[in-house]
């Protein structure tokens, strides 16, 4: 059995089993909701901790020795959570709009300037051999990722297509900050539209979450990087199965 014939059996398991208890699903959407903002934001360098993290969110408190900015990617994360759970419930599509929207609340005081914008600038990543097109290229980009997600919705497996949105997103590099955090709000998007729960990438993988996703744009083959959003999938459907077994 291949990773995704797991995920569809663990997927059918959680589909067949009965309704969680209402505060048990809560302590489950909360501990996975803050995991994720936690983990998003230490992949691109964020230094709170995930008890920092809870405080902030829990409390509003501030903490001593850390910068503004890294207090304001936590709030913002929330907050792009919340328009997340938004656009599944209503089944937003995903198109330049509904992108745009996820990056303006990501970059929120703290970018405002280019905050929900394209970049018109060229740009480098740092210790990486993708180079990103050019601004010019950047809006036609755009339209025709948007273009070929759509058309491909229906001939991949979700997890494959979820995985390959937030590759090809990555690889573009529309912002000139906050690609990833975008990214990866977009493959949840995606992910539980099709009703997968929130899936986060743990910032221990960090490593080899990037070295797979730099080795897609490269090949131009996401294989391995879709087999690691897998693992991760597998992971999130598995804490909502052992909750039920254990009810």
């Amino acid at each position: 059995m291949n990773k995704l014939e797991e995920v569809s059996q663990l997927k059918k398991q959680l589909d067949n089993s009965r309704p969680l208890h209402q505060i048990t699903l809560e302590s489950i959407v909360a501990d996975l909701r803050l995991k994720y903002t936690y983990n998003s934001n230490a992949l691109e360098g964020n230094t709170l901790t995930i008890y920092e993290t809870k405080a902030i969110l829990d409390n509003g408190v501030t903490i001593s020795g850390k910068p503004l900015r890294e207090h304001l990617e936590v709030i913002n994360h929330d907050k792009a959570i919340d328009l997340l759970l938004d656009y599944v419930k209503n089944k937003v599509p995903l198109n330049l709009k509904s992108i745009l929207s996820f990056h303006e609340i990501i970059l929120r005081q703290i970018n405002d300037d280019w905050a929900g914008r394209l970049r018109n600038i060229p740009l480098r990543i740092s210790g990486s051999q993708h180079v990103p097109i050019s601004p010019a290229k950047v809006y036609t980009a755009m339209e025709s990722y948007i273009t070929d997600m759509e058309k491909s919705r229906e001939k991949l497996h979700p997890v494959v297509y979820a995985a390959i949105a937030h590759a090809r997103l990555a690889n573009i590099q529309p912002f000139i900050d906050g690609n990833g955090r975008t990214s990866r709000l977009v493959m949840n998007m995606e992910l539980m539209k099709s009703g997968y729960p929130i899936v986060l990438i743990d910032v221990n993988d960090r490593a080899l979450y990037c070295r797979l996703l730099e080795l897609g744009d490269i090949n131009n083959d996401y294989t391995e990087f879709t087999d690691f959003i897998a693992d991760c999938v597998k992971k999130s459907l598995k804490i909502y199965l052992d909750a039920i077994e254990q009810s």
